[in-house]
């Protein structure tokens, strides 16, 4: 008998299925890192926005004059998130002294995620003795979820 070298189908078929649960594990780390720099960029963006309200309105005695587009552009920054949503910000209407920033357009995961987060300037954060995370949201599925957090005195 003649003695045949190569690959049989089985050992193939390993190799592939070994390739597949690398890559199925590359995707799950891929997916992660993108889920966390979305998240550090919507951080940024957040104190950004803060910071630019503070510059532009902290003279005045509140922040009832709140513009969307007139912040925005004067802060040079667009009102588009990540996520595909949109930042927004509007005045507390309980307390004028207050604004809040919005964040639209997450999924159920995305907003447990900002609404567990410690936003450590804000209101909220700040009152509870750092025992809250400052932020607000009704977390239910869809992509139509809405995190809220409040600033200022």
């Amino acid at each position: 008998m003649k003695q045949e070298s190569g690959r049989s189908m089985i050992e193939m078929i390993g190799v592939l299925a070994i390739m597949g649960i690398i890559t199925a594990g590359a995707f799950v780390l891929i997916s992660t890192a993108i889920n966390t720099q979305k998240r550090s960029r919507v951080t940024d963006d957040v104190t950004a926005i803060v910071s630019g309200v503070r510059n532009l309105l902290g003279e005045y005695e509140d922040f009832s004059n709140i513009d969307n587009s007139t912040i925005f552009g004067a802060i040079a920054m667009s009102n588009k998130n990540p996520y595909g949503g949109t930042y927004e910000l509007a005045v507390n209407p309980a307390n004028y002294r207050q604004f809040i920033v919005k964040v639209n357009g997450l999924s159920k995961t995305d907003c447990e995620g900002l609404v567990t987060k410690a936003w450590s300037d804000s209101v909220g954060y700040i009152s509870s003795n750092h025992k809250e995370s400052g932020a607000s949201g009704n977390c239910k599925d869809g992509n139509d979820n809405v995190v809220s957090i409040t600033y200022g005195e």
